[in-house]
């Protein structure tokens, strides 16, 4: 139960973060380089609403993540193996098929 409801915020606060990051302006970074670090200390740029935002969800979102890894370690139980699909050993296998025998009044058959 409190997993599944873990799983569900986890769920929810990765969409809030999506969506916070994309509403966030573009600074010109990113993987083509560009742009400058100085836009991402100053006051203003620290105090946005949106950086502000973006930290909480992210830090509860990493909260939530190690939530369900200590619960998924917590509640793990051991199961018996399913050996429905296992192939017998070779002791165990089924001996050949005898070949059938031919009446023995049936005549030769010719070539």
């Amino acid at each position: 139960m409190l997993m599944t409801f873990l799983l569900v915020v986890q769920g929810l606060l990765a969409l809030a973060l999506v969506a916070v990051i994309l509403m966030q302006r573009s600074e010109g970074g990113g993987l083509a380089g560009g742009g400058s670090a100085g836009g991402l200390v100053s006051a203003r740029g620290a105090a946005d609403l949106l950086t502000r935002t973006t930290a909480v969800l992210a830090t509860l979102f990493i909260a939530a993540s190690l939530g369900l890894a200590i619960l998924a370690g917590a509640t793990r139980a051991d199961k018996p193996i399913d050996t429905s699909l296992a192939r017998p050993k070779a002791s165990e296998a089924p001996a050949a098929p005898a070949t059938p025998a031919l009446p023995a009044d049936l005549p030769p058959i010719q070539k």
